[in-house]
């Protein structure tokens, strides 16, 4: 069954399904269409689409009267269905698609036009992948600069259900466009997505090559509505749970937007994809989301790697947005640095082993006390988007020497007859201002634990020392930023000197009391 918003939506898209799944007729796919972008080389562009089965389909990319490739194939059946991969293309354009059916004596051609070849990244999540430009810092503007991205191209895939996968998406709410004042500022939660728009955007900036944005998002939505029964199985996550409605206020059926907003792209030759997810699993499955996350990582790579005939990488680079800070309404402050730790597998950074070819932005120092959205929308899209084009040009391009984390320490050392904690970072560290609170250790005596803060108390450009005499028990663990919100808007304590990451929140547990002790 699919479901849309709208009452009419109830029974107007299963009359579309059944068209097409009938193979009545001929055409590309939904988002094949004018303008669009391409996966260029080292990989192959899939194309496909429905027609007559067992009619031959002669697929022609050319470029003015030029004829660049023929490709043939027949349409197969029982889905009725017909593909080609194209030989890989250097970036640029513009180029024209046509796609001929020969059924008997009949022959019926579709064509595109304008179509670029370049990367192609796919955004995702819940609302603050969804927010438009027009929510954000300085929309009038960022609206107004649209002239000089013409290459960057853009999709957005309406908000549809389904409780089963469906081959091709039922509808797209922006169909390949060049990007306009109209379109990256549709309305609040509409198309098209900042981030996605925004990551684009500087991409573009460093390649200078065309650059394709399919945006796939919807609000309040846990992570379980995005994953398959696969992935959802692997970690042990079988039936539906009791979901609390103030942290998910999108559909939270299971796979139910996986089935109809990501599996029907799977044929589409992609560059990687970037994700902004996790506020409505706070209170819902959370302590699972250390493998949902890597799951639905893992599950989406295989069936785009396998819908795309291997033309998408099999591990391609995925990129995602550690949750921000909110204002919470109530006493818990435990659910976003969860979270948070849970999306990188509790490692505290990626790419890890258990997250390969990831990379991350961090953004819980980005806090908006004034959002008119609500605080758990902030509106400082763009450095989200930078520090996530930071993290692709590194783990996606193989920009070498690029910095695109912040420093995490390496090493721990207790030092007992001092009373201190000696941190030494991988990386140099620049302490912005000294905060008695953003690190915290877990005190232990009789048997009770409690977590206390700390105050830094030395620092050099790759150290820090906490003074811990403030605990007269046994120190069992480390944290820091460990609270939903951790600092004021860019003013955390710990940044890269040069690049301005913020250091990532951790927790490192203790399990020795040895003076000089490598704990982490």
């Amino acid at each position: 069954m699919v479901v849309t918003g709208s009452a009419l939506g109830l029974v107007l898209p299963l009359i579309l399904w059944a068209d097409r799944s009938a193979g009545i007729g001929f055409r590309f796919a939904s988002y094949i269409d004018n303008y669009m972008v391409l996966q260029k080389e080292p990989a192959g562009a899939v194309i496909w689409g429905f027609g007559i089965p067992e009619a031959m389909v002669t697929v022609t990319l050319y470029q003015g009267q030029e004829t660049i490739m023929k490709k043939v194939t027949h349409v197969k059946a029982p889905s009725n269905t017909w593909m080609v991969v194209l030989d890989p293309m250097k970036p640029g354009g513009p180029f024209e698609l046509m796609a001929q059916q020969n059924s008997g004596t009949r022959n019926i051609t579709s064509k595109v036009h304008d179509i670029l070849f370049g990367d192609v990244w796919l955004c995702s999540g819940q609302s603050n992948m969804q927010m438009t430009v027009l929510q954000i810092f300085n929309a009038t503007r960022e609206l107004s600069n649209t002239a000089a991205y013409e290459s960057v191209r853009i999709l957005s895939v309406s908000l549809v259900q389904a409780e089963q996968e469906l081959e091709d998406l039922d509808a797209v709410d922006l169909s390949w466009s060049k990007p306009t004042s109209e379109n990256l500022g549709q309305g609040y939660f509409t198309y098209m997505s900042a981030v996605c728009w925004l990551f684009g955007r500087y991409l573009y900036d460093t390649l200078q090559y065309p650059i394709g944005l399919i945006s796939s998002s919807w609000g309040g939505t846990p992570i379980e509505a995005w994953s398959s029964g696969r992935s959802l199985k692997a970690c042990g996550v079988l039936t539906q749970g009791s979901i609390p409605q103030d942290s998910v206020t999108g559909p939270s059926e299971h796979s139910v937007l996986w089935n109809a907003m990501i599996h029907p792209l799977q044929n589409m030759t992609l560059k990687g994809v970037i994700w902004y997810q996790g506020e409505s699993n706070m209170n819902y499955n959370r302590d699972l989301y250390n493998c949902t996350f890597p799951a639905l990582i893992e599950d989406w790579r295989q069936t785009f790697h396998h819908g795309s005939q291997g033309q998408t990488e099999r591990f391609f680079p995925f990129g995602f947005v550690q949750l921000s800070s909110y204002l919470p309404t109530d006493n818990s402050d435990d659910g976003f640095p969860l979270i948070r730790w849970h999306q990188t597998a509790d490692f505290g950074s990626v790419p890890n082993r258990k997250m390969p070819n990831t990379f991350m932005a961090v953004a819980m120092d980005l806090c908006d006390r004034n959002s008119p959205f609500g605080s758990i929308h902030p509106r400082d899209k763009q450095t989200v988007a930078y520090r996530l084009h930071l993290g692709a040009r590194a783990v996606a391009y193989g920009e070498k020497n690029l910095i695109f984390e912040g420093p995490l320490p390496e090493k721990i050392e207790f030092l007992a007859h001092k009373g201190l904690l000696n941190l030494t970072y991988y990386q140099q560290v620049q302490v912005q201002r000294q905060d008695d609170k953003i690190f915290e250790i877990s005190c232990c005596s009789d048997h009770k634990c409690k977590w206390l803060p700390v105050p830094m108390s030395t620092f050099s450009t790759q150290t820090v020392t906490l003074d811990i005499n403030s605990c007269h028990g046994t120190v069992a663990a480390l944290r820091y930023a460990w609270t939903t919100w951790p600092c004021e808007y860019k003013q955390c304590p710990l940044y890269h000197p040069s690049s301005t990451l913020p250091a990532p929140p951790f927790i490192a547990f203790i399990s020795e009391q040895v003076p000089g002790h490598n704990v982490a």
